[in-house]
Order: C-alpha cells, then structure tokens, then sequence
C-alpha cells in the first residue's frame, strides 16, 4: 500500500504560514527594511503562479527560500538600472535604528546587527546557503532540491560562507 501524497495547500495556507519565513529570508539576504514588504508580496505573486509546481510532500521554507532569494536578485538588478544606491553603505544606513530601551533590549539589537553586518559580507549564493542551513535549519539536502543545485555545491558554499562568517564577525567585534 502506497501513502497518500499529500494534499496541496491552498494559496492561503501557503501565505499563512509562510510570510514571517519570506519576511525573515529577505531580511537576511540584506533586503532594505523598506523595500521587505514589497518583495515579500513579489516573491507571493510567484507563489500564486508557481503553486501548481509546489510538491506537497516536501517542506514549504526551503521552496519559498529559493523564491525569495531569486524575487530578491531581480530586484537588485533592476534597482542597478533605476540607479537606485542597494550597496552595503546604503543599505546598513538604513539598518540603523536603535530603539531607546533596557540594557538587555540594546544588546540584543547590536547582535543582531552584527549577524546582519556579517551576513552582508557574504556572496549572495553562499549567504542564502547560510541562512537556510544556519539561521533556518534546513538540511542541506533540502536546499539543494529547493534551489536546484548539487548537493555538494551547498555543502561547499557552507564551508566557506561558515569560515567568512566567523572571521567577518572578528572583524566586526575587533572594529567596535
């Protein structure tokens, strides 16, 4: 006896539990805080497109991952032509908002900006890597099906995105 593929979600579903994910993707991949929501509802116009090609059966974030990080390099290209500034300069400017508040609530704010400075070091396919692997805990297998790449490729672009991460935050902490 066979198991029961599983049923498609609708798109609602799909929008429902994944936004925050999408959300969190594009803020790691170094997507402007302004700019998140509208690429978020791009990488949701893809979805409702593409929801037909979606396997039930496998885990949505890391589909929803690929989609993200590629809405995101369109964006940047055609950021580039509109002669939009999207460089690491420009976009840390706009990072830049330390809300008054407890000590505690500081100090989590500069870890996260270091994570986010460091991540902003990294090349684009090894930072989405990165994230999916490190901050999402996806398996690197699931990666490689969700971004149609060789299995050891990812695991390459882990190795080195986890070496230039590390020494990005010495950097960053010895610079501070």
């Amino acid at each position: 006896m066979h198991a029961a593929a599983a049923a498609p979600p609708t798109f609602d579903e799909v929008y429902a539990r994944g936004y925050a994910h999408v959300w969190r993707t594009l803020r790691r991949l170094g997507v402007a805080e302004q700019d998140i929501e509208d690429q978020a509802h791009d990488v949701f116009l893809v979805v409702h497109r593409r929801l037909a090609d979606y396997d039930a059966d496998r885990p949505l974030e890391p589909w929803l991952s690929g989609i993200a990080f590629r809405v995101m390099c369109a964006a940047r290209r055609r950021a580039h032509v509109r002669r939009e500034r999207t460089g690491k300069d420009a976009w840390l400017d706009r990072q830049q908002s330390p809300a008054p508040g407890p000590e505690r609530l500081v100090a989590l704010h500069e870890r996260q900006q270091l994570v986010l400075d460091a991540l902003s070091r990294l090349d684009l396919d090894r930072r989405l890597v990165f994230v999916m692997h490190e901050l999402d805990g996806m398996p690197c297998p699931e990666i490689a099906r969700a971004l149609g790449t060789p299995l050891n490729t990812v695991y390459s672009r882990l190795r080195v995105a986890r070496t230039r991460f590390a020494a990005a935050v010495r950097r960053l902490r010895r610079s501070a």
